[in-house]
């Protein structure tokens, strides 16, 4: 995931696989890398687009923790969103941080 955010564009597997590759002693392999970004993509994690015999590949939220709010969302819907108010409101750490950051948006 961390070669997808810090990609400026869409990404290929070889693209991914030179980006890990760039440090690493023990090199990885092509289909390592390959299906690895399909399970992301599988998961939702990450989204791709046909590329000619291949695909391009970008994550789809620009953190773990984004990507597991969406997934939670996606999953129980406005259950989900009921339960947090409640926890804010019993949670004064919490209310003063969500305050903080709807403030900086």
């Amino acid at each position: 995931m961390e070669a997808l955010w810090q990609a400026q564009a869409p990404q290929s597997v070889r693209q991914v696989l030179d980006i890990l590759n760039d440090n690493r002693s023990a090199p990885l392999a092509y289909t390592t890398v390959m299906t690895v970004l399909s399970r992301l993509s599988e998961r939702g994690l990450a989204r791709r687009d046909n590329a000619g015999r291949g695909y391009l590949y970008w994550a789809e939220a620009d953190s773990l923790a984004e990507a597991a709010v969406r997934r939670v969302l996606e999953e129980h819907g406005h259950a989900t969103l009921a339960s947090f108010v409640d926890q804010v409101s019993v949670d004064e750490r919490l209310r003063d941080r969500l305050r903080r950051l709807v403030g900086e948006s």
